[in-house]
């Protein structure tokens, strides 16, 4: 590992041991918190665990929220990081036993927030390592490249399955992203349980809010 990944991860580190201060929660566009600090969003189907990576990601049991029960987060959970990154807890989706009118308020709320959010500067498409690409994250992502917003593909709950299988997923996966032109080639592989891949995110992540960058 070269030295400039060894800092990267330092910094990481340091970010995301720093105050995480829950900002507003946005049922509506308008709700959306104007800032110019750079903004990083966690999407993905209900039940992907964004809030339990979130969680893992800043050390923190509870300050996202998360349930067994899917379609749990209802609107943009805002919280800033110390003072130099916003994150932003998007409504899962794919949840396709809530009421139709939600489902349609939630999917309205999460295009209109891509297509007009000029602090965004990456969306972590969550995916569950066990189920890899399905049809809702492929609108997703067509969505994203339309709104010509960044994303990187994050694997979840790589813990519950071999490394094998883990491998094969990876290869299915990033065959599946080339030619989406928003889509960052490298997919991170993490664990909230474990804590595996954790730093790297947080390099990936932190490197979007280092002063100079």
């Amino acid at each position: 590992m070269t030295d400039d990944n060894d800092e990267a991860i330092e910094y990481g580190r340091w970010l995301f041991s720093q105050d995480c201060l829950f900002v507003l929660g946005a049922a509506r566009l308008e709700q959306v918190p104007d800032q110019d600090l750079p903004e990083v969003a966690f999407a993905g189907r209900s039940n992907v665990g964004k809030s339990s990576l979130i969680n893992a990601l800043l050390g923190r049991r509870d300050l996202a929220r998360s349930s067994k029960s899917p379609g749990r987060t209802q609107q943009l959970n805002f919280f800033r990081l110390g003072g130099r990154l916003m994150l932003a807890d998007l409504p899962g989706y794919g949840y396709a036993k809530a009421p139709k009118d939600t489902i349609a308020r939630w999917t309205a709320l999460v295009e209109d927030y891509f297509k007009g959010r000029a602090a965004l500067r990456r969306t972590c498409l969550l995916i569950d390592a066990r189920h890899g690409l399905k049809d809702s994250d492929r609108r997703v992502m067509a969505l994203l490249d339309a709104a010509a917003q960044a994303y990187q593909v994050v694997f979840t709950k790589c813990d519950k399955i071999t490394e094998s299988r883990l491998q094969a997923v990876e290869r299915e996966t990033a065959s599946a992203i080339e030619g989406h032109p928003a889509a960052l080639p490298q997919i991170l592989a993490t664990s909230a349980r474990e804590g595996d891949g954790l730093p790297l995110l947080r390099a990936a992540l932190g490197a979007l809010a280092r002063p100079g960058q």
